[in-house]
């Protein structure tokens, strides 16, 4: 489990690697489950023979909004808690680019950079991470992303020299 950290000690991170996760597997079962969910049955997903037969990946791959979403869950694995946070918020991302499939049964993690950190408002810490997640040994990752986080906190926790 990932280390708890202070608002204070913040802004230290900026500019620094601050996490890497485990490894995730997609599963077809993974896929076919957030296909369920997003209505996105597009072959090349869902239908291991035709994807075989009809594309140069081998098999299925998984969506890549999946890959994109599954950043919550390795995000929630390996980067520092902040003590004082009472609510995290997922407040989107600046750019996304996905730059290789992840086959079915792959296994994946997230690396995350700490490009930026600023107190918003009273009770708020906008952080900005880049964001990369890489498929085990392949070269291209999955995916890069600028993600912005809010930390909302108590505002009689903010740190005086913030």
């Amino acid at each position: 489990m990932p280390q708890d950290i202070s608002l204070s000690e913040v802004k230290h991170l900026i500019g620094k690697e601050i996490g890497v996760s485990d490894w995730i597997t997609v599963t077809q079962k993974t896929i076919d489950n957030f296909a369920e969910a997003t209505g996105d049955f597009q072959f090349i997903h869902t239908d291991p023979e035709r994807a075989v037969a009809e594309t140069p990946f081998g098999g299925t791959i998984a969506h890549g909004f999946l890959s994109l979403s599954l950043l919550s869950a390795m995000n929630y694995n390996c980067l520092p808690k902040i003590r004082e946070q009472t609510m995290g918020i997922n407040y989107g991302f600046d750019k996304v680019r996905f730059m290789a499939p992840v086959k079915s049964g792959a296994r994946v993690r997230g690396r995350f950079s700490m490009a930026d950190a600023r107190f918003r408002g009273a009770g708020m810490l906008m952080i900005t991470y880049d964001a990369t997640v890489e498929i085990e040994g392949e070269r291209k990752p999955a995916l890069t992303a600028v993600w912005q986080t809010i930390v909302q906190f108590d505002p009689k926790d903010r740190p005086a020299d913030a």
